[in-house]
């Protein structure tokens, strides 16, 4: 009762890494709060699947395995994940930003009247006090150890920390790789439930059907990257990212981009660095031409080594930067572009 839960999202028995990193920040959250962590898994054909998420520190897996509920469909999982909270009474609810939890995460806080925040880049456990209306009169109410969801808002201009104290479970979303993917114990042992799922979902939830599949890999491998170049709307133009493309061939590394550029058309939307793309932690990332916004620092703020190339000395990015080289694109990638030639034979 009262527990942490994360949902594991599912690629036929493979859990998915933003699971995995939701199951590491839920272990801490549950130890803040005394707690147990449990997490559920809704699939066809999940023989073994708790050996997966174990290891992270899972106390209880609730497994729902039957034909039907693989590939995704929203009511089959809607009614399995609200009718399993009804009964466990969770006090917080984890799911990954992905397209499955964005569509389950709203229809499950809509079924249980609680709320729920997306795209968070912190989250953390803390006391919270506010006015509440008593008797016509307002008075201060003390809540202890809620849950802080941490986002940027307004696109990016300020860091919002939004609270739900009086309804249940606090739900938020998080994206692939916001969060750290951290084994806990190789051989930790949880326990293992396996429900009937004929008693949480009605026949009439698969009335939807998936004729046809197709899964396309991603072109790159930007989250797994060593090294990132990233390019902002100082890089200019379209061509401006030809040239980081080039430097990125020279010292093996993979193209980013803040939202100003992919916004400009530049480059795809894929490779956005940032709140609203993909959350990076290379050993070393290069800055082009970008500004700095907080929405764009929540995605690469940990980043082993940050360089910044920008015209502008007093860029915001420049203050977690590591090295800044003062000068603008065309001056400086060029010139790396030919040492890099020149050094590499």
């Amino acid at each position: 009762m009262n527990n942490v839960f994360v949902y594991c999202e599912l690629e036929g028995n493979k859990v998915a890494d933003v699971s995995l990193e939701l199951l590491t920040k839920g272990r801490k959250l549950a130890n803040q709060l005394g707690v147990q962590l449990e997490c559920v898994c809704i699939g066809c054909g999940l023989d073994g699947v708790e050996k997966q998420v174990m290891p992270f520190g899972v106390d209880k897996v609730h497994i729902f395995d039957a034909e039907g509920l693989f590939p995704y469909t929203s009511l089959p999982h809607t009614s399995a994940v609200v009718n399993l909270f009804k009964e466990e009474q969770p006090q917080i609810c984890l799911l990954g930003a992905t397209v499955i939890g964005r569509d389950l995460g709203p229809r499950v806080s809509s079924a249980l009247h609680s709320g729920l925040t997306a795209d968070c880049t912190q989250l953390e456990i803390g006391d919270f006090d506010m006015k509440v209306k008593v008797d016509g009169a307002f008075v201060d109410k003390h809540y202890e150890k809620q849950l802080y969801q941490i986002r940027p808002a307004f696109g990016g201009s300020i860091i919002a920390t939004i609270v739900n104290p009086e309804h249940r479970p606090q739900m938020a979303t998080v994206r692939d790789g916001v969060m750290k993917k951290e084994i806990l114990d190789e051989n930790y042992q949880g326990e293992v439930i396996r429900h009937d799922v004929a008693k949480y979902v009605p026949e009439t939830d698969y009335v939807v059907k998936v004729l046809d599949r197709h899964v396309e890999k991603a072109k790159h491998n930007l989250k797994g990257a060593n090294i990132v170049i990233a390019g902002g709307y100082g890089v200019g133009s379209k061509e401006g990212f030809d040239q980081l493309f080039e430097l990125a061939k020279e010292i093996h590394a993979e193209v980013g981009a803040s939202r100003a550029a992919v916004d400009a058309g530049w480059i795809d939307h894929d490779r956005q660095v940032g709140q609203t793309g993909v959350t990076v932690r290379p050993k070393v990332y290069i800055a082009c031409g970008i500004s700095g916004a907080i929405q764009h620092i929540a995605g690469m703020k940990d980043s082993g080594i940050i360089i910044s190339i920008n015209s502008d000395p007093n860029a915001p990015i420049n203050q977690i930067a590591d090295y800044i080289i003062n000068g603008t694109v065309e001056e400086v990638v060029p010139k790396l572009i030919k040492y890099y030639k020149k050094n590499s034979k």
